[in-house]
């Protein structure tokens, strides 16, 4: 099928941000002179993702109660204005920092979820959201009456997502956040990206820049990696193939050989291994059950006339 690829940016640190919101705050409070153009400047800078608003709103609220700096204004040359500005964001985000560590230390207790290979489970909670995690998953969740936010540390989770816009529903992966807004969708997380797949409903993955960040509607699949963002579409029926291990089942179309047997190695201790890169780009079809390898096996051997050898903790595919 051919897909429509869009390229995003890097995707923006929350160390970045932080470092942004003090600068904003630095030059609002010791700047000769603060206009409608600067403001304009800020209303931008804040209108470009939630992320923005909310270190900004932080770090101004630490501001508010270090009033120090405020002192020697009055005082300081035009020359020093520079180096106090300097200080003032260092500052501000000497204060957040600790505003975060308190807040660490007086933090709910958060539950962590965990599935073994080939495990398969659900959770549900009090607002009504469920969770189902895949195979090899770990998470943390922390559901209160103020916060809804969980951290996939690693595996792949399908989220029904109860809305309420007072408290978003947020799952961070990585340096990536993926922010609900009412909807059904993928997280998976893997060492090198993470993949969010929407079928119902809307979330938000925020970015750097509007044309970083990145509204996905049902149908979207956005590949997050370290430096890039890239969004395909699929149809309602690619992503039901996708969503296949929620009924314990591995779909694959026109798969190469290689891909099938990483998918396959997820569920199964006992591990597939393609012998050479000739079978590795073979093609292959069918819908199996995700914990039977003695099948795909089969098929391997039976349809594409491959030699299989089973030494007890591997199968190995060659010709």
């Amino acid at each position: 099928m051919s897909e429509s690829v869009r390229e995003l940016p890097p995707v923006e640190s929350a160390n970045d941000v932080h470092a942004q919101a003090a600068s904003w705050i630095a030059e609002r409070n010791y700047a000769d002179a603060w206009e409608a153009a600067d403001q304009a400047r800020l209303d931008a800078w804040l209108g470009q993702s939630p992320a923005h608003m909310v270190a900004y709103w932080r770090l101004d609220a630490a501001w508010r109660r270090t009033e120090w700096l405020s002192a020697i204004r009055p005082a300081a040359p035009r020359r020093v204005l520079p180096l106090m500005l300097k200080m003032a964001a260092a500052f501000a985000v000497i204060a957040i920092i600790g505003v975060a560590a308190a807040n660490y230390l007086l933090k709910p207790h958060d539950r962590t979820f965990s599935t073994p290979v080939g495990g398969h489970e659900t959770i549900s909670f009090a607002d009504g959201s469920r969770i189902e995690l895949n195979t090899d998953t770990l998470l943390r969740a922390r559901m209160t009456d103020d916060q809804r936010v969980i951290w996939l540390e690693k595996g792949e989770a399908f989220f029904q997502v109860r809305h309420d816009a007072a408290h978003p529903f947020i799952v961070m992966a990585g340096s990536h956040r993926i922010t609900d807004l009412g909807t059904k969708f993928l997280v998976r997380r893997d060492s090198s990206q993470v993949e969010v797949a929407v079928t119902q409903g809307r979330v938000w993955l925020d970015a750097r820049t509007p044309s970083q960040s990145a509204l996905l509607v049902p149908g979207d699949v956005a590949l997050a990696m370290t430096n890039s963002v890239s969004i395909t579409q699929r149809s309602t029926h690619e992503l039901a193939d996708e969503l296949g291990w929620r009924q314990g089942v591995l779909v694959f179309k026109q798969t190469p050989l290689a891909d099938a047997a990483a998918e396959f190695n997820r569920y199964n201790r006992q591990k597939l291994v393609i012998a050479d890169d000739g079978v590795a780009a073979m093609k292959i079809d069918g819908t199996f059950h995700a914990m039977n390898v003695e099948a795909f096996a089969r098929l391997a051997r039976s349809v594409l006339g491959l030699t299989v050898t089973d030494d007890g903790n591997r199968i190995v595919i060659s010709r």
